[in-house]
Parts: C-alpha cells; structure tokens; sequence
C-alpha cells in the first residue's frame, strides 16, 4: 500500500466515525486505530489545598418520559461494506414499510471481497433503514429497525 491509500482509509475512518480498521490484501497487512475525537488532555494542576466542598444540592426529579416504542434491531455481524441490493441495478431487498421473517434476506455485506446476505432473523415490518447504501460498517452496528410482529 501506498501512502495515498493509507491517508483514504484514514478520511474514511475520520468520516464514518470508525475506531479501528484492518485490512488485508494480498501480503499488505494495515491495521489503524484511533483513539476518540476531542479526547481531553491532562493537565497537572499545582497542590493547593482544596477547601472543604459544600454539599451539592440534591437534583430536582424529572418527570419520566412516556417509554418510547421498542423496535427489533437488526444489527451487523461482522465488519463490512452496507450494500441494500444484489447490483446497483436491483431493487433494494427491503424498504420502509417491508415485512420480514426469520429468513428474510434484508441486505448484503461485503467483507474481503465476499458478499454475505444477512438474514433479518426477526419478524415484523421495517421501520428504519439506519445505514445508507454501500457505507462501511462495524461489528454490532444497528443496521435496521423493525416493529415486532
């Protein structure tokens, strides 16, 4: 690899928000890691004596949001690249508003240059499509939302 390949997976990384990548192709092995963004710096604070704290106010109760609607969550099982349909030229396995079963093929994710079907494992109907077409993906990524049937 060269280093105009390097810094492309380092913007990728940078813009889909990825902590770490490895990659093999061949007999190049990369593996980029990045630590969280605005991670604060330490900063060593001279030896004062710190007067004793008064007791902080005990915080107000909020009021408890009505629970919002539990939805399924079809997530990623491996580290890939999001793709919704077979070809550029095919319709999308699923849409808003789908019905899916346990065996329901609801995408493809590419890894290493091979193209697994992932299975929505669920049954209901799609609510979400939270992935947008050919993105990479991480491990445990929710990739679609689905109301229970």
């Amino acid at each position: 690899m060269n280093i105009d390949e390097i810094k492309a997976l380092v913007r990728l990384m940078v813009d889909n928000d990825l902590a770490e990548l490895d990659i093999t192709e061949g007999e190049d092995k990369v593996r980029l890691r990045r630590g969280p963004s605005g991670e604060a710096a330490f900063v060593p604070l001279p030896a004062v004596p710190a007067a004793p704290a008064a007791p902080a106010p005990a915080p107000e109760a909020l009021p408890e949001a009505p629970p919002a609607e539990e939805f399924l969550e079809i997530k990623s099982p491996m580290v890939g690249t999001f793709y919704a349909a077979a070809s550029p030229d095919s319709d999308p396995y699923v849409a808003v508003g789908s019905r899916v079963g346990d065996d329901t093929v609801v995408c493809i994710l590419e890894a290493m240059k091979v193209m697994n079907e992932i299975k929505a494992e669920c049954a209901g109907e799609i609510v979400e499509i939270v992935v947008d077409n050919a993105t990479p993906v991480e491990y445990g990524q929710v990739l679609f939302r689905v109301k229970g049937a």
